[in-house]
C-alpha cells in the first residue's frame, strides 16, 4: 500500500501507528517497552528517516484505546508476534525490526515465529529470551528481576501509580529515568489507560510458550546493551549469541541507563543502521 498508515486492524482490534519518514524508505517496525509508548522512539527514529528509512511505531496491545482485551491470556507472546506480523504484512514485508525493553520480547518472538517477516533485528536492553531465562538462574537477574514478581499482585501497580511521586515513580527515578520521562509515562501511560494492559504482558508470563522462547534467530541480528540498566544484567546479553544462527554484533553503551531510545538515540541509532546496512 502506498499511504501512510495511521493504524489497522487484528483479531478486531485496532492498533495506532506513527509512520514516519520517507514513504519509499526501506521500513523499520520500532516496538517500545514497558511503560513506555510508540513515542519512545521520538529521538530516535529522525535519525533513522535522516538516512532514508521509513519508520512504524507501534502502540501494541495494551496501549492502543482499541486493542485492551481484559484478560491474561491475551497478552501471550505468540498474541503479541502475530500483531506485529499483521502489520508487517500489510507493508508488504519484511522488515527490519528494532525492539526495546518488552518490545524487544516481542521482536525475539516474532523472528523466531515468523523469520519471513524479518529482514534485521535488532534487539535493545533486553537478550534472547533463553538466554534471559539461563540468566536467571545462574546470574543476578533474578534477585534484580523481583519486581516482576510484585507486578503479578492484581491491582497492586494499578493503585499505587495513581499518586505522584508515589513507590511507582520513584522505581521509574531508581531505574534511571528522568523526571521529563516520568511525566511522559504519567501522562501517556498512567492517565491514557494503558497501565493495567501494559502489566498484562508481565502477568501473562505464566502462558509463555517455552519452544517457540528456545527457536534460534535465523535474521541478522544486533542486541544493544547498557552497562547501566538497572533490571537486565550482563550474563543474558553474554548467552545471547549462542542462540543467533545469523550473523550476530553485540553493542555495550557504557554509563548509559536501560532507558537507551531515550538517552542515547545517536549511539542506538548507529547500530541500528548499521545493521539494516549489513545486509
Amino acid at each position: 500500500m502506498g499511504g501512510r498508515i495511521r493504524s489497522y486492524r487484528r483479531d478486531g482490534f485496532t492498533f495506532d501507528v506513527l509512520d514516519d519518514g520517507p514513504l519509499d524508505g526501506d521500513v523499520v517496525v520500532l516496538l517500545h517497552g514497558f511503560p513506555e509508548r510508540a513515542t519512545s522512539w521520538g529521538s530516535v527514529a529522525p535519525l533513522l528517516h535522516a538516512a532514508g528509512l521509513r519508520t512504524l511505531a507501534v502502540d501494541q496491545r495494551g496501549y492502543s484505546p482499541g486493542a485492551r482485551p481484559r484478560r491474561r491470556r491475551d497478552y501471550r507472546a505468540t498474541e503479541l508476534a502475530d500483531d506485529v506480523a499483521a502489520l508487517v504484512e500489510l507493508v508488504g514485508g519484511p522488515v527490519h525490526v528494532v525492539g526495546h525493553d518488552w518490545g524487544s520480547f516481542v521482536a525475539w518472538a516474532l523472528a523466531a515465529r515468523r523469520p519471513d517477516l524479518v529482514r534485521t533485528l535488532t534487539a535493545v536492553s533486553v537478550p534472547h529470551p533463553a538466554a534471559f531465562e539461563r540468566a536467571l538462574l545462574t546470574s543476578r537477574q533474578g534477585l534484580k528481576s523481583w519486581y516482576m514478581l510484585l507486578f503479578q499482585i492484581p491491582f497492586l501497580v494499578e493503585l499505587s501509580a495513581r499518586r505522584r511521586g508515589g513507590a511507582f515513580d520513584k522505581g521509574l527515578r531508581q531505574s534511571g529515568m528522568t523526571p521529563s520521562e516520568i511525566a511522559r509515562c504519567r501522562t501517556e501511560v498512567v492517565e491514557y489507560g494503558a497501565l493495567r494492559g501494559g502489566l498484562s504482558w508481565y502477568r501473562a508470563i505464566v502462558f509463555a510458550d517455552r519452544e517457540l522462547a528456545r527457536r534460534p534467530i535465523l535474521a541478522p541480528t544486533t542486541l544493544v546493551w547498557s552497562d547501566g540498566d538497572t533490571a537486565i544484567v550482563r550474563k543474558g546479553a553474554e548467552l545471547t549469541a549462542a542462540h543467533v544462527q545469523g550473523p550476530y554484533v553485540f553493542v555495550e553503551l557504557p554509563g548509559v541507563s536501560h532507558w537507551i531510545p531515550t538517552q542515547a538515540p545517536e549511539q542506538l541509532a548507529t547500530a541500528i543502521l548499521d545493521r539494516v546496512w549489513s545486509v
